[in-house]
This record gives structure tokens, C-alpha cells and sequence, in this order.
């Protein structure tokens, strides 16, 4: 099955022996420099303008981050396993005993633009509800983007938290 930006058909990855499952990537253009992007998700005071509501620190390789949602009341801890200033970020999250790989691409094109992608890794290919849940990742990533383009872009602020799964 072909959906857009959806791999439901390419081989799991393997990384430190872990199997990775299937992956759901997500790519949009942003009208910013790679750093302006970059720094949006790394700052704990920016992060609030387009995703969760705060960050309990600064994003760092090695380093464990509190994200929190207080619309919602809920909170999730992210385990920040690579960054590369202004090309690359990838965590874990989700589930301790089977947690996803999260990699955030940044390529800049002209100085003025970039485009970025969100791979999440780690969905296991045999669980019957893999297409809801591809899809409902799929949707929170397209409209964490738009929130990111929208704050960068235009200065909005209050898109984020405003999604509803009823």
C-alpha cells in the first residue's frame, strides 16, 4: 500500500541491534534559515510557540527532556541521542520497552529556506491496528509542521494544542 510519505513497504531497520519497525516520514518547507529552525525546537523558550507547551531544558545530545502539554495535562520524557547544529536532531520517546526513533533533518537550500523531515521509526509491522496508527502519527507530525511554519513564518503562536481526536 502507497499513501504520501507513509513507507508501509520498506524493510525495518536494524540499529544497535534493535529492530527499528516501520517508519512514517513527514517533509515540509519552511521559509527560515536552517538555525532559525533549529533553535525552535532546541530552545525551551521557542518550543512553546508551535509544539508542546514547554521544554524542561535546553536540547543537548546525551540529555533526558521533560515535554509537556499543560492543555492536557501530560508530560513525556525524550531521550536526545544525536544533534548536529542546524541539521540534525534525533530522539527516543514513546514506550520504555519499545520506544521510537524520532530523526529531525534540516536542508537548508538557499539561506532563506529549509526543508525539514521528521522520520519516525519504530512502528511494528504486524500489529492489526498499523495503518490507524500511522495514519494519527502522520496527521500530529503534518500539523506540528504547519504550527512550526506558522510561528516562523508569520509569528502565529496560538495554532498549537488546538488539534482534536474525538
Amino acid at each position: 500500500m502507497n499513501l504520501p510519505g507513509i513507507n508501509l513497504t520498506g524493510k525495518c531497520k536494524k540499529t544497535e541491534g534493535r529492530d527499528l519497525g516501520m517508519n512514517n516520514l513527514t517533509k515540509m518547507k519552511i521559509g527560515r534559515p536552517a538555525f532559525e529552525v533549529f533553535e525552535a525546537f532546541v530552545d525551551p523558550a521557542k518550543i512553546g510557540n508551535f509544539w508542546f507547551s514547554s521544554s524542561s531544558e535546553r536540547w543537548e545530545q546525551g540529555k533526558t527532556v521533560t515535554l509537556r502539554y499543560e492543555e492536557y495535562g501530560a508530560e513525556g520524557d525524550i531521550k536526545i541521542i544525536e544533534i548536529e547544529e542546524n541539521k540534525k536532531i534525533v530522539f527516543l520517546w514513546g514506550e520504555e520497552e519499545e520506544p521510537h526513533t524520532v530523526t529531525i533533518t534540516l536542508k537548508e537550500l538557499d539561506g532563506a529556506s529549509t526543508i525539514i523531515e521528521v522520520n519516525e521509526e519504530g512502528f511494528n509491522e504486524k500489529d492489526e491496528n498499523l495503518l490507524i496508527y500511522m495514519l494519527d502519527n502522520k496527521e500530529g507530525w503534518v500539523y506540528m509542521l504547519t504550527c512550526l511554519k506558522g510561528y516562523l513564518e508569520f509569528g502565529v503562536t496560538e495554532l498549537r494544542a488546538a488539534l482534536v481526536k474525538d
